[in-house]
C-alpha cells in the first residue's frame, strides 16, 4: 500500500497518545476522526514500525507491539483491581456494571465508603487514602483515556470495556471453579516463588500493557485476569 503521509495529518498527536498507553476514543474528535477514516494507512505504517493498531468496536483505539505477550506493570494492576472491586461494589448495591462503566459515572462522595469497603485490597495496591486513591487509580484513569473527570464525578469511557472483560473472565473461572468444587477435588495450589519468571512488574511507569517478556504465552487480558485472581486468593485465604 502506498501512503500518503500528507492525508495523515494527525499522525504526530496519534503516534504520540498511542505510544505512551492512551486510548483514543470518540471523546478526541479530531484523532478518532481520523484513525476511523484512515484506519489501513495507520495500521500499516504502526505495523512497519513494530506496533499494532487495534481498533475495538466499540469504538477505541490503541496499540501493542507487534508479535509479543503482554506483561502487566503496577499501574495496570491496580485499574484492573479497582475495576473488579467496583464491579463488586455496583453488583453489592443493586447497580448494573456494565451500565455503570460503559458511558456511566461514579460520584467523588462514593470514594470514601468504597475504600473503607475494600481497604484490605488497596493496601494490597499501596492505596490507604483517598488521596491515594484519585492520584494512583482515577487520575491515571482519566490520563489513559478510561475515564473524563466532570464536576464531583468521574464518567466512564468505552476503553472500559478493556477491564471489564478482564473482570468477567475473572469471574466466570470463579464460576467454574465453584462448580468443579461441588463434584471434583480441586488441585492443590502451586506457589508461586516471588522471584520466578511469573512475577509482576514493578513500575509506576504510564500504563504499558505492551512490556513483554521473551517466551512467554500469556495474553494481556489472561496477565491482568491472574494479576487479579491472585489478590482474590489472598483474600480468600
Amino acid at each position: 500500500m502506498h501512503l500518503d503521509l500528507s492525508e495523515l495529518s494527525q499522525l504526530a498527536p496519534i503516534f504520540r497518545e498511542l505510544f505512551k498507553g492512551y486510548h483514543i476514543s470518540r471523546r478526541d474528535p479530531e484523532l478518532y476522526a481520523q484513525l476511523s477514516n484512515c484506519q489501513d494507512q495507520y495500521r500499516t505504517l504502526f505495523k512497519a514500525l513494530g506496533f499494532e493498531l487495534v481498533c475495538d468496536t466499540r469504538g477505541f483505539y490503541y496499540f501493542v507491539p507487534d508479535n509479543a505477550t503482554a506483561q502487566v506493570n503496577k499501574t495496570a494492576q491496580r485499574l484492573a483491581l479497582f475495576t473488579f472491586i467496583l464491579v463488586e461494589h455496583l453488583a453489592d448495591q443493586g447497580r448494573d456494571p456494565i451500565a455503570v462503566l460503559d458511558g456511566g459515572s461514579l460520584g467523588r462522595d462514593e470514594l470514601p465508603s468504597l475504600l473503607e469497603k475494600y481497604r484490605d485490597l488497596f493496601v494490597q495496591a499501596e492505596v490507604t487514602t483517598q488521596d491515594e486513591l484519585e492520584e494512583k487509580i482515577m487520575r491515571r484513569m482519566t490520563q489513559l483515556g478510561f475515564a473524563l473527570e466532570e464536576p464531583g464525578l468521574f464518567r466512564f469511557l468505552p476503553p472500559m470495556h478493556r477491564f471489564l472483560d478482564v473482570c468477567l473472565s475473572v469471574q466466570q473461572d470463579r464460576d467454574m471453579a465453584a462448580s468443579l468444587h461441588s463434584v471434583l477435588p480441586l488441585p492443590t495450589p502451586v506457589i508461586v516463588d516471588e522471584d520466578s519468571d511469573e512475577k509482576l512488574l514493578e513500575t509506576d511507569d504510564p500504563l504499558d500493557l505492551s512490556e513483554f517478556d521473551e517466551g512467554q504465552e500469556e495474553s494481556e487480558e489472561d496477565a491482568l485476569a491472574r494479576a487479579i485472581a491472585d489478590e482474590q486468593q489472598e483474600m480468600d485465604a
